[in-house]
């Protein structure tokens, strides 16, 4: 009987004990819970937030450019908002009285129509709407940091619950003129709140800067129940987001918990005290065990999502590039790997590469990463391939603490002419697949990460139509069977020498791999790429010639050049303003510099007009320059502050989807992509 009633009174003293740290851990895993819903939604809100105030910070300078031509202050609103989706209306509201010779109240406003989605240009100078009253208008005119106003259904203006962000526009002499501003609808709050549910009852809210509740998703629980709330405050806004989790619900699973356990100790006392001590630990050594091979096969499983994330895995690729049949994989031997490829396609070229990073798992999927980021980052604005490797090559060398290095190879195509030029750094050398299955000539560079400053040579060979060229990593030529022996290049060769299309010829390589080497691990990463080139087929496109001097009394001549496009082509006039604005900026840039004083050259501006896009491609013969390496100006500096020049180019990369600078044929080559 002692025994038992030790027994009992140990086992009450164990559920007491049980009941109050799963209590505790409940609350630490309700909190953690709640303050990631939050974290997740404040993240949704701050996204929105952080594209208004951008769009401000990013207009401020073109309108105090406007401040001058008083014609043209509605194109700064209209800008905003055509230019971002987020941003429902916006205003460039001057100061009254600004200026002598202009009405005393100024206040352009773009709204984007909530049926039709189409920009709408309004005035907020009535006598109804009363701007200069409004809280954006009166707060935003001195704050320079930006200010987000409460929020208000805009009665007179964008006609729906919002909020403004506002910020001070100063003209030329540093003189507050007024405020430019971007309106946010408040619609989508609600569902966000709605999203946060990790309980039944649990109840979101949203308050303002002022304690008013914006948003409530649920009831409130009742004054004599208890719960937890937590909060995240958004930044910059005033608001605060909260959850509140009924302790009901909280401990709900704890409650049914304590009857079973107590049900348990009446009908088995005597067999839990025996087992109890040995279960208990048995049970807490595999949870701790599996939840850390758990948490560790998650990590490696993120870290493969991550890494195979950054190669490309357009199906089919190119799809409207006809002069490709284009195909790759990768399979890594772990679940992170050191293999890569990328490739894209700009101004009608192929810009493609494969590496093999030595060593395998975590280390060499992070250089891998490295690797392909300098890869796009450089060939952005690098059309040489010895010249983009070398770059690379010092990157990867000044950093490479671990002594690890990169076996690269990297290609240009040309896809209307064939015309391909490469750089091997080290790696095997690419199969070409004309009648026949050869290695293509390769000098032997070092890998990258091995020394500074070493003098790639770049190659170059010309593809006829139906050529083909196959990459790989040694991965594929190393493969080994159960008795390790190598799948080798006969193989590859033989596969190869039945012509297949591209995905298909990467399955079949794929099969016999697979079929050679059996139940036997993956001994490395397995890596292939298959160009076939079917030569060009040039999509439907028109082109456009203008040649002008260097004398910028011609710029004149751009103006209608772009109009007769634009009207040919039915474009948008504020989308042909905008193009013109860019190209009479990179053309004044060539005129001005390009040439040295008193000499005569010439500046000639190709428009090439296609479907979904129109492209400028400007080529002189003066001094090399490449306007594209210049830093964009700092527009948040005042006059005083920012140096001379940047503004023009910064301008175009504001307008433009894409620019391109190259150094072709002694002449330096400006392009302009805008997408239709």
């Amino acid at each position: 009987m002692l025994v038992v009633l030790v027994a009992a009174a140990t086992l009450a003293a164990t559920s007491f004990i049980q009941g109050y740290y799963s209590s505790e851990g409940i609350k630490r895993e309700a909190s953690g819970r709640a303050m990631s819903e939050l974290e997740g939604a404040r993240s949704d809100i701050m996204d929105i937030v952080d594209q208004a105030e951008a769009a401000v910070r990013n207009n401020l300078w073109i309108a105090q450019w406007c401040l001058e031509r008083p014609d043209s202050l509605y194109r700064v609103p209209q800008r905003v908002v055509l230019d971002n989706p987020v941003v429902v209306g916006s205003t460039i509201a001057l100061v009254p009285n600004y200026k002598k010779g202009q009405p005393a109240y100024v206040a352009p406003y773009a709204v984007r129509d909530l049926v039709s989605g189409k920009i709408q240009i309004r005035s907020l100078a009535t006598e109804e709407y009363d701007y200069p009253s409004q809280e954006w208008f009166e707060v935003g005119l001195y704050d320079n940091d930006g200010y987000w106003s409460e929020p208000y259904y805009d009665i007179g203006g964008g006609e729906q619950y919002m909020t403004t962000f506002s910020m001070p526009v100063t003209d030329m002499d540093g003189k507050t003129a007024g405020v430019l501003t971007a309106d946010i609808s408040l619609d989508w709050l609600t569902s966000v709140a709605k999203d946060i549910k990790i309980y039944p009852h649990s109840v979101s809210t949203l308050t303002s800067r002022d304690g008013n509740t914006l948003i409530m998703a649920g009831d409130m629980p009742a004054d004599d129940e208890k719960y937890q709330t937590y909060s995240v405050p958004v930044e910059r806004t005033g608001w605060t987001l909260s959850l509140t989790l009924p302790e009901e619900d909280l401990f709900e699973s704890v409650n049914r918990m304590e009857i079973i356990v107590r049900m348990l100790q009446l009908l088995g006392l005597a067999m839990l005290i025996l087992i109890l001590r040995v279960v208990a630990k048995n049970v807490t050594n595999y949870h701790r065990l599996n939840e850390q091979k758990e948490r560790m096969q998650s990590e490696l499983r993120i870290g493969r999502d991550i890494q195979m994330s950054m190669v490309p895995k357009t199906s089919p690729p190119f799809s409207d590039a006809k002069a490709l049949d284009f195909a790759a994989s990768i399979v890594p031997a772990k679940d992170v790997g050191g293999d890569l490829y990328d490739y894209y396609i700009r101004d009608e070229k192929l810009y493609f590469c494969i590496g093999d990073v030595s060593g395998k798992g975590v280390p060499a999927a992070l250089v891998m990463t490295v690797t392909r980021t300098l890869f796009r980052a450089i060939s952005s604005h690098e059309s040489s391939p010895a010249r983009l490797v070398y770059l690379m090559n010092n990157y990867l060398s000044e950093s490479n603490e671990n002594e690890m290095f990169v076996t690269f190879f990297m290609g240009v195509l040309n896809l209307s002419s064939g015309r391909m030029r490469y750089c091997n750094a080290g790696h095997n050398p690419p199969l070409i697949l004309t009648d026949t299955v050869s290695e293509l000539p390769v000098k032997p560079n070092l890998s990258m990460g091995v020394m500074l400053d070493f003098p790639y040579e770049e190659q170059e060979i010309t593809l006829h139509q139906d050529d083909a060229l196959f990459l790989y990593t040694d991965g594929l030529s190393e493969a080994e069977d159960a008795q390790s022996r190598q799948f080798g290049m006969q193989r590859i060769e033989e596969i190869l020498h039945t012509r297949r299309d591209a995905q298909k010829q990467l399955s079949a390589m794929q099969t016999a791999v697979n079929a050679f080497v059996g139940d036997a691990p993956q001994s490395d990463d397995l890596t292939m790429l298959l160009i076939h080139y079917l030569g060009q087929v040039s999509a439907a496109r028109e082109v456009r010639h203008l040649t002008l001097h260097n004398d910028i009394q011609q710029i004149h001549q751009l103006e209608t050049f772009v109009e007769a496009i634009a009207l040919e082509k039915n474009l948008d006039p504020g989308l042909a303003l905008n193009l013109n604005l860019a190209l009479e900026e990179a053309v004044t840039n060539v005129i001005t510099y390009a040439y040295p004083k008193g000499t005569d050259g010439l500046v000639e501006i190709e428009a090439v007009i296609r479907e979904k896009a129109v492209g400028f491609v400007i080529t002189d013969s003066g001094t090399p320059f490449d306007p594209t390496a210049r830093p964009d100006a700092d527009i948040t500096l005042s006059v005083e502050e920012r140096p001379i020049g940047g503004l023009g180019i910064h301008l175009v990369r504001q307008i433009m989807d894409e620019v391109h600078y190259d150094w072709v044929d002694g002449k330096n080559r400006l392009t302009l992509i805008k997408k239709l």
